[in-house]
């Protein structure tokens, strides 16, 4: 995994090219790359976030950002129902139990 201005990219080498290729992960827009050192990878992937972000401004669209910090999800109504009991006996918003579950389950 890679991390340049926010985004996020999976790296995966391809034994028969002899190539990394990498893809910024946590974008709808598509963010490709590649290198064959370790070197030739990283500057790819920083000049590919770069020529993205220079598309937009050329285009007068602000780029898409990584997160929000917002997201939907649907739940089974029981499920729904048993974590807003859990969240309450421990006196803490949905919003904010959820929160803290998702960060102690992705610690490790």
């Amino acid at each position: 995994m890679m991390e340049y201005k926010g985004y996020v990219a999976k790296v995966e080498f391809d034994d028969e090219d002899d190539v990394f290729h990498g893809e910024v992960i946590n974008l709808r827009d598509v963010i490709t790359f590649q290198g064959q050192t370790v070197n030739e990878l990283r500057q790819a992937f920083q000049e590919s976030v770069e020529d993205y972000l220079a598309f937009c401004a050329e285009r007068g669209e602000q780029p898409e950002k990584p997160y929000s910090g917002k997201f939907s999800v649907r739940i089974d109504p029981e499920l729904h129902r048993k974590i807003t009991i859990q969240a309450r006996m421990t006196a803490k918003s949905l919003n904010r139990w959820i929160s803290e579950t998702l960060e102690d389950a992705t610690a490790g």
